[in-house]
């Protein structure tokens, strides 16, 4: 990933640390927002129980929004739904890098998923999509998160080749209505998103 090149880091950290400190001070949400935050969190990420299936024929994902296409990642990969995150930008960083945030006293990257297929990015609000495999490693900006819901195997489709130039090593297959299934490994693994933050020092 490029290194800090053109990042103001001395800034960044002061930003981070007003960001931090306007955590503490706000403690927990507004009714308004906690309604709005359990409301997004129960239609994205509410568990119902599914029947025993055979291994491999069925996933659970996560659909939703961003710059104007439609996504499905696993819901394995997702870690939480929060609310549109306070950003602070890093001139000279990656066109995907949005910029970073403080998610529970930890430093987050946010990143937009339109650059990573030729598109330019939305600045339409809407919720964030923390991702992961173990850990939050990258915060997804995203216009609306839609539904958890069940893909057969059986029913995906090839992906489009027109994503092969730029982004066919994210999407693994597509649904019916255009959706495009993105492959939770090779996004957190994918280079145009990995930022090296180890010289914005501690917060």
């Amino acid at each position: 990933m490029p290194g800090s090149g053109g990042i103001d880091w001395e800034a960044t950290r002061a930003r981070l640390a007003r960001l931090a400190d306007l955590e503490k001070e706000q403690g927990a949400l507004s009714p308004e927002e906690a309604t709005a935050l359990l409301e997004a969190r129960a239609r994205s990420l509410a568990r119902e129980p599914r029947p025993e299936v055979e291994p491999g024929t069925l996933r659970e994902v996560v659909r939703f929004k961003a710059g104007g296409q439609r996504y499905a990642l696993e819901s394995r990969f997702v870690l939480e739904v929060a609310r549109a995150p306070e950003l602070v930008a890093l001139p000279g960083a990656p066109p995907a890098l949005r910029g970073l945030t403080l998610m529970h006293g930890e430093v987050l990257p946010v990143v937009e998923l339109a650059p990573l297929f030729g598109r330019p990015p939305s600045d339409t609000p809407g919720p964030l999509l923390v991702v992961g495999a173990a850990r939050a490693e990258l915060g997804v900006r995203t216009e609306e998160v839609e539904e958890v819901t069940v893909l057969a195997g059986s029913e995906l489709l090839e992906p489009p080749s027109s994503l092969d130039d730029v982004a066919g090593h994210l999407v693994s297959a597509a649904d019916r209505d255009g959706t495009l299934i993105l492959e939770g490994e090779a996004l957190l693994g994918d280079s145009r998103l990995m930022f090296e933050l180890s010289d914005e020092g501690a917060v």
